[in-house]
């Protein structure tokens, strides 16, 4: 379990970026697998839920995920849609005694909060959905339910740049969209350039006037605390779990 220092000290919130550990899954899911879309036992991933849940503090119903597809996509979660299936890439909710999350397997899981309207968000920030806008559309969103934000944000543990190998078609996609993009590679090889997912997407977050800090960490690097994608398709294995991150703003007594 990881946390930031900075949401930690927050009272009116609650949140947690979770490891891989801790959970009932076995295999290549071992052992907090909260991926739904994984092939892992479906009652092996109700009970690593129902862990967050309890953990989080909110009824196992009450905690909310999406069916991501690396869009740009963010939807508000309100007393009439909450049961109902989130097809979304982002997450904000005004409901207290809800828990919002985001799963990952190498991608970036953003937590915010605006501390002076009560808003909490969750981001699943793969390049795509980066690429497309999907923090950019969260913060907007955000900012239309209420003005004078006060927006506090944390980047979990995700693919770090030494693990991030991308071929020259890749680079030059991020070129055409702007030239300034260029920072966010080194070179490799003559064929791979190594990109910083976690750079290009924190200063997007800055850049919207947000403070923001890290959890520092390598997803592909670090396997014994991280599900990750790539590590998968590297050893060959024919799936993969994926890390839970959430947030909840707690019911007063």
């Amino acid at each position: 379990m990881f946390f930031s220092k900075k949401l930690k000290k927050i009272k009116q919130i609650k949140h947690c970026f979770f490891s891989r550990r801790n959970g009932f899954s076995k295999g290549i899911y071992k052992s907090l697998n909260c991926g739904k879309g994984s092939k892992d036992k479906t009652q092996n991933i109700r009970k690593n839920l129902n862990y967050v849940a309890k953990k989080m503090n909110v009824e196992k119903n009450k905690l909310i995920l999406m069916h991501q597809s690396h869009s740009n996509k963010v939807v508000e979660i309100k007393k009439n849609n909450y049961e109902k299936k989130v097809i979304a890439d982002a997450m904000i909710t005004k409901m207290k005694g809800f828990a919002i999350g985001v799963v990952t397997a190498d991608c970036v899981p953003i937590i915010l909060y605006d501390v002076n309207n009560e808003i909490i968000a969750c981001i699943h920030a793969g390049w795509k959905g980066a690429f497309l806008g999907i923090i950019k559309n969260t913060i907007s969103k955000i900012k239309k339910i209420s003005s004078n934000n006060k927006i506090y944000g944390c980047i979990g543990p995700c693919i770090g740049k030494k693990s991030y190998e991308v071929d020259k078609d890749f680079y030059k996609m991020f070129l055409a969209k702007s030239r300034n993009n260029k920072i966010y590679f080194t070179n490799k090889n003559k064929m791979k350039k190594l990109f910083n997912l976690r750079k290009f997407v924190t200063d997007k977050l800055v850049k919207a006037n947000i403070k923001v800090d890290q959890i520092d960490r390598d997803t592909f690097a670090e396997k014994s605390n991280f599900f990750s994608y790539r590590r998968s398709c590297k050893l060959k294995q024919k799936d993969y779990g994926r890390c839970i991150s959430t947030v909840s703003m707690p019911e007063l007594n």
